[in-house]
């Protein structure tokens, strides 16, 4: 993270480790070391290593959980068993808690044993400190899934994001969970209210970024939304929507990601159409 201080990056697709899942950043301190985020679960052994032998060789005390998906959490059930306290929003923690079909990438996840649950929960957010850093962390609407929440460390100006950023490529969205594009929207114009014009990124996949590359996530979600919003008014199916091209503008740039353009059409309209489907008053209609 260049000169970051006691927080270093280790990206997923690139940096110290390939293809580890989602980007992990590692608090430094005399007293032990701080994870947000945990890599896949068949890499979570290798990810230790690693933080060890080239970030810092004492030992991980806390984990924090940006949000359930497995390639946040692979490293729960090795660190909760060994004592490592995890902290996470009370919907992560409920969703790790049972079986889970991600239907937006047709995958079954079962629940974690005990060991790897959150052991300490909060609702809306909260501060704390480790070691000499100062960390806001804040859940948001639901938007990947219902269960997001970004950590902000002022002092190094250092924002980390989970999977409410994708630098570069067209995100994932997890419908199953009450994830939606319109909340996807709503939350990267939250993050761009955090910090200032200077504040370094952590995505929750892809490069380092910066508040314009956030910008242009932002701009390029609200755009699609704005056009699928009454789409899904007017009924229009799925595949109506996917043969109106609606991110024709936008797949020079962002189609790069694991969904190509017409499979994240059908991600997005679909969590659209699902979010307007749920009753007024229902818990998750935000």
């Amino acid at each position: 993270m260049g000169d970051g201080g006691n927080v270093a990056v280790i990206i997923s697709d690139g940096g110290l480790m390939m293809g580890d899942g989602g980007n992990v950043a590692v608090i430094i301190s005399d007293g032990g070391l701080m994870m947000i985020d945990g890599g896949l679960p068949d890499r979570s052994a290798d990810l230790i290593k690693t933080i060890a032998d080239s970030v810092d060789s004492h030992k991980v005390t806390t984990l924090f959980n940006t949000h359930w998906h497995f390639d946040h959490t692979g490293s729960n059930e090795a660190l909760g068993k060994a004592g490592v306290k995890i902290i996470a929003q009370e919907n992560t923690k409920k969703w790790l808690s049972q079986k889970v079909t991600l239907e937006a990438l047709n995958r079954t996840f079962d629940p974690l044993k005990p060991e790897g649950l959150p052991v300490q929960t909060f609702s809306k957010g909260g501060k704390m400190t480790f070691g000499n850093e100062k960390i806001e962390y804040k859940h948001v609407d639901p938007a990947h899934t219902d269960s997001d929440t970004y950590l902000f460390l002022a002092v190094p100006n250092v924002l980390h994001t989970g999977d409410l950023l994708f630098n570069g490529f067209y995100p994932v969205i997890d419908y199953s969970t009450f994830g939606w594009l319109g909340g996807m929207a709503s939350a990267s114009e939250t993050l761009l209210k955090v910090g200032d014009a200077k504040t370094r990124i952590i995505p929750g996949h892809g490069p380092l970024a910066s508040k314009d590359d956030l910008k242009a996530f932002h701009d390029m979600l609200a755009s699609v939304y704005a056009k699928m919003e009454p789409m899904a008014k007017q009924g229009k199916s799925v595949d109506e929507v996917v043969a109106a091209h609606p991110t024709k503008e936008f797949d020079d740039k962002w189609d790069k990601g694991l969904l190509p353009p017409d499979a994240w059409v059908k991600v997005a309209y679909t969590s659209v159409v699902r979010h307007n489907q749920i009753p007024a008053g229902h818990p998750r209609s935000w």
